[in-house]
């Protein structure tokens, strides 16, 4: 107790907060190191190895990289149906976001209360989401029989490959609250005074939304792209789920064959669909890291050009 009571005097008031904060962190950062750093090194390795999970890993270079690149048409298939929800379900939903975001912003009667059901579909599970809508998009479902009564036949939806992703992205918009949310208090954080200034100049509302608002709002856009792209090219539970007992194949016509879906079947499907396969799911794994690595490096550089924060001047 002694020597405790002479360390504490001995060490400042700044090394006692430096160990102070050392030892609160200390927990996560050996989770970190457990379960997060050391897979992912591991992965790395097997990358480089054939291994299937029962036989030990046998190592064979760059084979595994060099068969997915030139001999493995369902890996090109599955970068296609990912790019493509990344191409059209990353501004739709930005946009109903931001413009759901804007008229909740006006402070009208009851806005908590939008806010609320706006939100409570991301407080559901996932998955009964998923059977949800795979209910309301079915051929019979309740959006077809809608469009049934007023003389419209609805599309086949998830079981014709041509609007299974259509289907996706319109089940995508019921997840948008969180969204929401975010540009929400990216409005909320604009200072009024500047609008005030505008009212006082005769600015019309278009150009305070293209002068004011939208300038003031681009950092919480430009974090809505990256957070969003990441998310979209991670896409598995629905694809999974909708696919159904073809989720090897990826549904009708590969439509819902995408990357983390494809790579999860090289990793625990059957054997006879090209299932475990670790080493070739590893090398996967790192191939769509270096892709999102690359697009968020790219949009980084991009946003010198779009993004202002206002402390910057």
């Amino acid at each position: 107790m002694a020597f405790a009571n002479a360390t504490k005097r001995r060490l400042r008031p700044a090394a006692r907060e430096e160990i102070t904060g050392w030892l609160m962190v200390l927990p996560w950062l050996i989770g970190f190191l457990l379960f997060t750093a050391g897979p992912m090194l591991y992965s790395l390795y097997a990358g480089f190895t054939k291994y299937n999970i029962i036989a030990d890993p046998k190592w064979i270079g760059l084979q595994n990289y060099r068969q997915l690149l030139t001999a493995d048409p369902l890996f090109y298939k599955a970068l296609a149906n990912t790019f493509w929800m990344v191409a059209v379900k990353t501004p739709l939903v930005m946009m109903a976001a931001l413009s759901i975001a804007m008229l909740l912003n006006l402070n009208l009667p009851g806005d908590r209360a939008y806010r609320t059901v706006i939100y409570l579909p991301n407080v559901l599970s996932g998955i009964a989401a998923v059977f949800l809508w795979q209910w309301i998009l079915s051929p019979n479902g309740l959006f077809n029989t809608s469009l049934a009564r007023i003389g419209i036949d609805g599309p086949g939806w998830f079981f014709d490959p041509r609007w299974t992703k259509p289907g996706m992205v319109v089940m995508g918009m019921w997840w948008i609250g969180g969204n929401v949310l975010i540009y929400l208090a990216g409005l909320k954080g604009i200072p009024k005074e500047l609008y005030e200034a505008a009212d006082l100049d005769g600015a019309s509302g278009w150009r305070k939304m293209t002068r004011i608002t939208l300038p003031l709002l681009t950092p919480t856009i430009f974090f809505e792209v990256v957070t969003l792209i990441i998310g979209t090219f991670q896409i598995f539970t629905t694809a999974l789920i909708l696919s159904g007992k073809d989720y090897a194949l990826g549904g009708p016509g590969q439509s819902m064959l995408f990357y983390v879906l494809y790579l999860y079947n090289r990793a625990f499907g059957k054997v006879g669909q090209g299932g475990l396969q670790m080493g070739y799911a590893s090398a996967m794994a790192w191939i769509l890291f270096l892709i999102i690595l690359a697009v968020t490096l790219f949009q980084l550089w991009l946003a010198r050009r779009w993004v202002y924060y206002e402390t910057e001047g």
